[in-house]
Protein backbone atom coordinates (compact mmCIF):
# COMPACT_ATOMS: atom_id res chain seq x y z
CA UNK A 1 0.00 0.00 0.00
CA UNK A 2 2.57 2.59 0.91
CA UNK A 3 4.26 1.49 -3.00
CA UNK A 4 1.14 2.76 -4.68
CA UNK A 5 0.89 5.85 -2.37
CA UNK A 6 4.45 6.45 -3.52
CA UNK A 7 3.85 5.92 -7.07
CA UNK A 8 1.07 7.80 -6.80
CA UNK A 9 2.55 10.62 -5.24
CA UNK A 10 5.15 10.69 -7.62
CA UNK A 11 3.19 10.74 -10.77
CA UNK A 12 1.46 13.92 -8.96
CA UNK A 13 4.26 15.64 -8.50
CA UNK A 14 5.77 15.13 -11.84
CA UNK A 15 2.73 16.07 -13.53
CA UNK A 16 2.26 19.55 -11.21
CA UNK A 17 6.09 20.27 -11.88
CA UNK A 18 5.20 19.84 -16.08
CA UNK A 19 2.43 22.53 -14.87
CA UNK A 20 4.09 25.15 -13.17
CA UNK A 21 7.87 24.99 -15.54
CA UNK A 22 5.33 25.11 -18.15
CA UNK A 23 3.37 28.38 -17.46
CA UNK A 24 -0.10 26.09 -17.48
CA UNK A 25 -0.12 27.14 -14.15
CA UNK A 26 0.53 30.62 -13.46
CA UNK A 27 2.78 32.10 -11.11
CA UNK A 28 0.65 33.10 -7.78
CA UNK A 29 -1.48 30.70 -8.29
CA UNK A 30 -3.17 29.28 -4.63
CA UNK A 31 -3.23 25.57 -4.32
CA UNK A 32 -5.59 23.65 -2.16
CA UNK A 33 -5.31 19.94 -1.32
CA UNK A 34 -8.94 20.16 -1.18
CA UNK A 35 -8.67 21.11 -4.91
CA UNK A 36 -5.77 18.98 -5.88
CA UNK A 37 -7.48 16.08 -4.69
CA UNK A 38 -10.57 16.27 -6.77
CA UNK A 39 -8.16 17.52 -9.82
CA UNK A 40 -6.28 13.78 -9.17
CA UNK A 41 -9.42 11.92 -8.11
CA UNK A 42 -6.82 10.85 -5.28
CA UNK A 43 -6.88 11.51 -1.38
CA UNK A 44 -5.19 14.10 0.21
CA UNK A 45 -1.87 12.13 1.57
CA UNK A 46 -0.45 11.91 -2.22
CA UNK A 47 -1.25 15.75 -2.94
CA UNK A 48 0.86 17.16 0.66
CA UNK A 49 3.46 14.30 -0.39
CA UNK A 50 4.00 15.94 -3.87
CA UNK A 51 3.35 19.34 -2.37
CA UNK A 52 6.11 18.87 -0.05
CA UNK A 53 8.25 17.93 -2.91
CA UNK A 54 8.13 21.06 -5.10
CA UNK A 55 8.06 23.02 -1.65
CA UNK A 56 12.04 21.76 -1.19
CA UNK A 57 13.13 22.68 -4.85
CA UNK A 58 10.97 26.20 -4.36
CA UNK A 59 8.54 25.61 -6.72
CA UNK A 60 5.86 26.81 -4.15
CA UNK A 61 5.92 28.05 -1.16
CA UNK A 62 3.72 27.12 1.98
CA UNK A 63 2.44 30.59 3.86
CA UNK A 64 0.74 29.62 7.34
CA UNK A 65 -2.77 30.02 7.54
CA UNK A 66 -2.58 31.08 3.71
CA UNK A 67 -1.94 27.99 1.75
CA UNK A 68 0.19 26.60 -1.14
CA UNK A 69 1.23 29.61 -3.93
CA UNK A 70 3.21 28.87 -7.22
CA UNK A 71 6.40 30.77 -6.76
CA UNK A 72 5.71 34.81 -8.11
CA UNK A 73 7.60 35.74 -11.03
CA UNK A 74 10.30 39.01 -9.55
CA UNK A 75 12.08 39.59 -12.85
CA UNK A 76 14.22 41.98 -10.18
CA UNK A 77 14.58 39.13 -7.90
CA UNK A 78 15.75 36.95 -10.69
CA UNK A 79 18.47 40.12 -11.69
CA UNK A 80 19.76 39.39 -8.42
CA UNK A 81 20.34 35.76 -8.80
CA UNK A 82 21.82 35.91 -12.45
CA UNK A 83 24.36 38.87 -10.78
CA UNK A 84 25.15 36.37 -7.44
CA UNK A 85 25.51 33.53 -10.29
CA UNK A 86 27.66 35.27 -12.33
CA UNK A 87 30.21 35.60 -9.43
CA UNK A 88 29.60 32.51 -7.90
CA UNK A 89 30.67 30.64 -11.26
CA UNK A 90 33.75 33.02 -11.41
CA UNK A 91 35.05 31.48 -7.89
CA UNK A 92 34.25 28.45 -9.35
CA UNK A 93 36.34 28.43 -12.67
CA UNK A 94 39.28 30.27 -10.60
CA UNK A 95 39.44 26.55 -8.27
CA UNK A 96 38.31 24.29 -11.21
CA UNK A 97 41.11 25.92 -13.28
CA UNK A 98 43.87 25.06 -10.10
CA UNK A 99 42.52 21.33 -9.22
CA UNK A 100 40.18 19.80 -11.84
CA UNK A 101 42.13 17.29 -13.47
CA UNK A 102 42.47 16.66 -17.09
CA UNK A 103 41.08 13.73 -16.71
CA UNK A 104 37.66 14.81 -15.25
CA UNK A 105 37.74 18.16 -17.71
CA UNK A 106 37.86 15.80 -20.94
CA UNK A 107 34.96 13.46 -19.24
CA UNK A 108 32.82 16.73 -19.68
CA UNK A 109 34.39 17.59 -22.82
CA UNK A 110 33.21 14.31 -24.28
CA UNK A 111 29.45 14.99 -22.86
CA UNK A 112 29.13 18.69 -24.22
CA UNK A 113 31.23 18.08 -27.86
CA UNK A 114 27.88 17.38 -29.62
CA UNK A 115 24.68 19.14 -29.49
CA UNK A 116 21.70 16.39 -30.26
CA UNK A 117 20.58 15.85 -33.78
CA UNK A 118 17.01 15.97 -33.16
CA UNK A 119 14.65 17.75 -30.14
CA UNK A 120 11.46 16.81 -28.49
CA UNK A 121 9.70 18.35 -25.63
CA UNK A 122 11.01 15.82 -23.10
CA UNK A 123 14.61 17.07 -24.39
CA UNK A 124 14.41 20.44 -22.52
CA UNK A 125 14.48 18.83 -19.28
CA UNK A 126 16.74 16.10 -19.74
CA UNK A 127 19.31 19.05 -20.94
CA UNK A 128 18.20 21.48 -18.65
CA UNK A 129 18.87 18.88 -15.91
CA UNK A 130 22.27 18.37 -17.63
CA UNK A 131 23.15 21.84 -17.88
CA UNK A 132 22.70 21.93 -14.01
CA UNK A 133 25.40 19.29 -13.80
CA UNK A 134 27.67 20.80 -15.97
CA UNK A 135 27.91 23.73 -13.95
CA UNK A 136 27.53 22.11 -10.41
CA UNK A 137 30.28 19.54 -11.68
CA UNK A 138 32.75 22.67 -12.12
CA UNK A 139 32.10 23.78 -8.57
CA UNK A 140 32.41 20.12 -7.49
CA UNK A 141 36.32 19.90 -9.63
CA UNK A 142 37.14 23.12 -7.38
CA UNK A 143 36.52 21.46 -3.83
CA UNK A 144 34.36 24.01 -2.45
CA UNK A 145 31.55 22.30 -1.14
CA UNK A 146 30.35 25.58 0.11
CA UNK A 147 30.12 26.64 -3.46
CA UNK A 148 28.72 23.81 -4.54
CA UNK A 149 25.85 24.24 -2.20
CA UNK A 150 25.24 27.86 -3.12
CA UNK A 151 24.70 27.55 -6.84
CA UNK A 152 22.64 24.63 -5.58
CA UNK A 153 20.18 27.44 -4.26
CA UNK A 154 20.48 30.01 -6.90
CA UNK A 155 19.61 26.79 -9.65
CA UNK A 156 16.07 26.28 -7.37
CA UNK A 157 15.24 30.10 -7.69
CA UNK A 158 15.94 30.34 -11.30
CA UNK A 159 14.95 26.97 -12.18
CA UNK A 160 11.63 27.83 -13.64
CA UNK A 161 12.95 30.15 -16.23
CA UNK A 162 16.15 28.46 -16.68
CA UNK A 163 14.62 25.77 -18.58
CA UNK A 164 13.11 27.99 -21.23
CA UNK A 165 16.90 28.02 -22.67
CA UNK A 166 16.39 24.76 -23.70
CA UNK A 167 12.92 24.93 -25.35
CA UNK A 168 14.49 26.67 -27.96
CA UNK A 169 16.64 23.80 -30.80
CA UNK A 170 19.38 27.11 -31.45
CA UNK A 171 20.03 27.89 -27.72
CA UNK A 172 20.38 24.17 -27.27
CA UNK A 173 23.30 24.12 -29.82
CA UNK A 174 24.65 27.39 -28.70
CA UNK A 175 25.00 26.25 -24.93
CA UNK A 176 26.73 23.09 -26.26
CA UNK A 177 29.18 25.09 -28.09
CA UNK A 178 29.56 27.34 -24.92
CA UNK A 179 30.68 24.90 -22.95
CA UNK A 180 32.53 23.10 -24.94
CA UNK A 181 34.73 26.68 -25.35
CA UNK A 182 34.89 27.13 -21.44
CA UNK A 183 36.34 23.41 -20.94
CA UNK A 184 38.75 23.99 -23.72
CA UNK A 185 40.19 27.06 -21.75
CA UNK A 186 39.89 24.86 -18.84
CA UNK A 187 41.68 22.04 -20.02
CA UNK A 188 44.95 24.99 -21.65
CA UNK A 189 44.26 26.36 -17.79
CA UNK A 190 43.37 29.65 -19.28
CA UNK A 191 41.18 30.98 -16.42
CA UNK A 192 40.71 34.26 -18.23
CA UNK A 193 39.31 33.09 -21.05
CA UNK A 194 37.00 30.59 -19.49
CA UNK A 195 35.98 33.58 -17.27
CA UNK A 196 34.94 35.66 -20.38
CA UNK A 197 32.91 32.44 -22.34
CA UNK A 198 31.65 31.77 -18.79
CA UNK A 199 29.93 35.12 -18.47
CA UNK A 200 28.93 35.67 -22.09
CA UNK A 201 27.39 32.21 -21.96
CA UNK A 202 25.23 33.27 -18.69
CA UNK A 203 24.39 37.10 -20.15
CA UNK A 204 22.96 35.46 -23.39
CA UNK A 205 21.05 32.41 -21.63
CA UNK A 206 19.62 34.91 -18.68
CA UNK A 207 18.35 37.21 -21.96
CA UNK A 208 16.91 34.63 -23.92
CA UNK A 209 14.71 33.11 -20.48
CA UNK A 210 13.77 36.38 -19.76
CA UNK A 211 12.12 37.00 -23.06
CA UNK A 212 10.98 33.73 -23.41
CA UNK A 213 9.09 33.51 -19.96
CA UNK A 214 7.35 37.11 -20.78
CA UNK A 215 6.12 35.05 -24.34
CA UNK A 216 4.57 32.51 -22.10
CA UNK A 217 3.07 34.24 -19.35
CA UNK A 218 1.29 36.45 -22.22
CA UNK A 219 0.22 32.79 -24.07
CA UNK A 220 -1.10 31.21 -20.92
CA UNK A 221 -2.25 34.56 -19.17
CA UNK A 222 -5.80 34.04 -20.23
CA UNK A 223 -6.62 30.20 -20.98
CA UNK A 224 -8.45 28.78 -18.11
CA UNK A 225 -7.87 26.76 -15.49
CA UNK A 226 -9.00 24.74 -12.35
CA UNK A 227 -6.76 26.66 -10.35
CA UNK A 228 -7.02 30.57 -9.81
CA UNK A 229 -4.17 33.09 -9.65
CA UNK A 230 -4.45 34.81 -5.94
CA UNK A 231 -5.54 38.34 -6.57
CA UNK A 232 -3.51 39.60 -3.67
CA UNK A 233 -0.62 38.11 -4.54
CA UNK A 234 -0.17 39.26 -8.23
Amino acid sequence: MTTVKSETAQSIYIKLRSMILNFEIQPNTRLTETELATYFKVSRTPIREALQRLETEELISIRPKQGCFVRGMDFDELNDYYQIRIHLEMLSLETACRQMPNEALEQLCAVWKNAPATGSPDDAERIANLDEAFHIRLAEGGGNRMLVKMLGGINNRIRIVRRLDFTDRDRICKTFEEHYKILESLLRRDVEAAKSAMTEHIKKSEEFTKRLTMINLGMHKNRGFLFKKDAKSA
